[in-house]
């Protein structure tokens, strides 16, 4: 059982260096040459196993910040704001989809080494001792009475022979107690689009919540950016204190200057899947 709040990913940043066009490139307000160093924790994570070959890949979803400006004394927030959130596997970043599942997308950010991207990194998985399974509704509704801590693993199988086995913290659990029934709704979690895999990893995965009421069935639901109207984007798009889009030089913008700063998702895909769902419960405290 993952102890998910003291899991985390950590990093250390090559020293930054001027962009050729942008002032404030990556929101970093210092000076050139500084290092900086990232945690965040650990939100969800996913394995994709290759039956045939045994092969394993370990996914992970950290947790968001909003876009800002790093390491500032005052405005530290990006107006347009924008979310930044990282998925990753052992080895390389992850796309993290932007449209819905049938739709392709350009996937070479998860062409990206760590070790490449960073001077160094390091991924700390903590697990629970003495965690136990509950194989039941009355013991999930037990360990929900007792608050004890509780995670859940959804496992499903693929039409290509891959396994997905994707492990969250419960945060959300609905009881009824005198019917013996129970649901999860939580999240975020990552699912992966398997349809990019390659046999070592997969390029693309999606942001989602979870719910489910038995040990047969899940549902996710996937997230998706969506264009503004019209009429929202004069405040959508408007700037306020520092601009991320600031040029160094006046006179000289790249192509496509200025880029988009924000994002608007919602939650709308809805993914049901046949399912072994698993609860694990550790004592809290």
């Amino acid at each position: 059982m993952i102890n998910f709040p003291a899991s985390t990913f950590t990093w250390k940043a090559h020293p930054r260096e001027p962009h050729p066009y942008y002032r404030y490139d990556g929101g970093f307000v210092g000076e050139y040459g500084a290092v900086y160093h990232v945690r965040f924790n650990i939100e969800s994570k996913c394995d994709v196993r290759d039956d045939a070959s045994g092969r394993v890949s370990e996914l992970f979803g950290g947790a968001p910040c909003r876009g800002e400006y790093t390491i500032a004394d005052r405005n530290l927030f990006t107006v347009p704001s924008s979310e930044f959130r990282l998925a990753f596997s052992r080895d390389r970043t992850l796309k993290i989809a932007a449209r819905p599942s049938a739709a392709q997308e350009d996937t070479s950010l998860s062409d990206e080494l760590l070790a490449d991207r960073y001077q160094g990194h390091k991924i700390d998985i903590r697990r629970h001792r003495n965690a136990e399974e509950l194989t039941t509704a009355e013991e999930v509704i037990e360990a929900t009475f007792a608050n004890d801590l509780l995670n859940a693993r959804s496992t499903y199988r693929d039409a290509r022979g891959l396994s997905v086995s994707v492990e969250y913290p419960v945060n959300l659990i609905n009881i009824e107690e005198a019917r013996g029934e129970f649901q999860v709704c939580t999240g975020p979690v990552i699912v992966p689009d398997l349809a990019t895999w390659d046999g070592t990893d997969v390029r693309r995965v999606f942001l989602a919540h979870a719910a489910f009421s038995a040990f047969d069935h899940v549902e996710f639901i996937l997230r998706r950016v969506v264009e503004p109207a019209e009429s929202e984007l004069e405040w959508l798009d408007k700037v306020r204190g520092r601009s991320r889009n600031e040029l160094s030089d006046p006179n000289n913008a790249p192509p496509g200057h200025p880029p988009r700063r924000w994002s608007v998702s919602t939650y709308n895909e809805v993914w049901e899947l046949p399912t072994s769902n698993v609860m694990i419960r550790s004592e809290n405290g």
